[in-house]
């Protein structure tokens, strides 16, 4: 198999993966090491491919339909974020990512990739565990997320959600 043809089927994979996908895990698909499946990911990037990497793994998101919509919130404590990410996925979106603007670095963004209770509830632990981590910690709470939705209804919906749970940031 050429390089090129390795990276066309990593292409595929993560096109019809339901989930986020490791490097280790392709590298095992695709018999060479993590380190070459990491250049190939960084070459499809490079070449436009729309491809994420998560603290799972990657995901493809070439081709996907939908409406994609940011909120500004802001909130603090670990409750407040677990109702932040339930309310996002119980009215049918997906939390794609967290962006703070930082004044040395400019706007620093972190991926997050919850779609489910499950997710959430995964995040707020690993969260916990290592608080000073947060993104918001350097902004008093305030950060913007990147919500997927199937459509604006959706997105608009979560909106309604937040503001009324006092999450969304309207100042």
């Amino acid at each position: 198999m050429t390089a090129q043809q390795r990276r066309d089927q990593i292409r595929s994979i993560l096109a019809g993966a339901s989930g986020p996908i490791s490097a280790s895990a392709l590298a095992a698909r695709m018999g060479v090491s993590r380190q070459i499946v990491v250049g190939d990911i960084a070459l499809l990037r490079a070449g436009g491919c729309h491809i994420d990497a998560t603290p799972r793994g990657y995901i493809s998101r070439e081709g996907q339909g939908g409406y994609v919509g940011l909120l500004a919130c802001r909130h603090e404590g670990m409750e407040a974020l677990r109702q932040e990410l339930y309310l996002v996925v119980d009215n049918g979106g997906v939390a794609e990512d967290v962006k703070i603007e930082n004044p040395l670095y400019g706007e620093l963004t972190g991926q997050l990739q919850v779609a489910s209770r499950y997710d959430a509830d995964n995040f707020v632990s690993r969260a916990t565990a290592q608080q000073d981590s947060l993104l918001s910690s350097m902004t008093g709470g305030v950060h913007l997320h990147t919500i997927l939705c199937p459509d604006e209804e959706t997105f608009l919906r979560i909106r309604r959600a937040l503001a009324e749970a006092g999450i969304l940031y309207e100042k």
